[in-house]
């Protein structure tokens, strides 16, 4: 354990923040739903959220935790004073990802125009022709789409933490 010291202009005080290792003796934001705290569970290295009841594996020695309970394996280190991911965050976009993404927003609506284009209305109708607002709609849902499959592989907090929620609302 280290100081560091910190100095408060607005009220001309200095103070200083312990920065902690990482033990099972403490309580600690959880990284994962950023609402509970994290508790050690007796008999075993891992802890406990007590909002989001998601439990996480701790490695003392590489002062890091990972959720065991998920499909993703997340994994975030302490420095001390906050969590840092090192999940998905650093990482790029594949160029996998980015085909699929492609293809998942460009071929339903491609389609849904080539038929619009192929078989058009036997009277034209004022304003847009449908085919092109289904084509739209198709676009969107599909973009829908992408966006939550991005948001399920790389965890953004915002997302579980309204998953959480969403959780919590419902009824037992």
């Amino acid at each position: 354990m280290y100081k560091v010291a910190s100095y408060d202009s607005s009220s001309g005080l200095h103070s200083e923040t312990v920065e902690r290792s990482l033990n099972l003796t403490d309580t600690y934001r959880c990284p994962l739903c950023r609402q509970g705290d994290l508790q050690a569970l007796t008999l075993i290295d891992a802890f406990a959220c007590n909002f989001c009841r998601h439990i996480l594996t701790a490695d003392l020695d590489r002062q890091e935790v990972q959720v065991v309970d998920s499909s993703q394996p997340i994994t975030w280190t302490w420095t001390g004073q906050r969590w840092q991911s090192l999940s998905h965050w650093g990482r790029p976009l594949t160029p996998l990802v980015w085909i699929t993404t492609a293809l998942l927003l460009s071929l339903p609506a491609g389609v849904v125009s080539l038929a619009g284009y192929l078989f058009p209305p036997l009277a034209p109708a004022p304003g847009l022709p449908f085919s092109l607002i289904w084509a739209a709609i198709t676009f969107a849902a599909h973009f829908l789409l992408v966006l939550w499959l991005l948001a399920e592989h790389y965890q953004f907090p915002i997302y579980v933490t309204m998953q959480v929620r969403l959780l919590q609302q419902r009824p037992s």
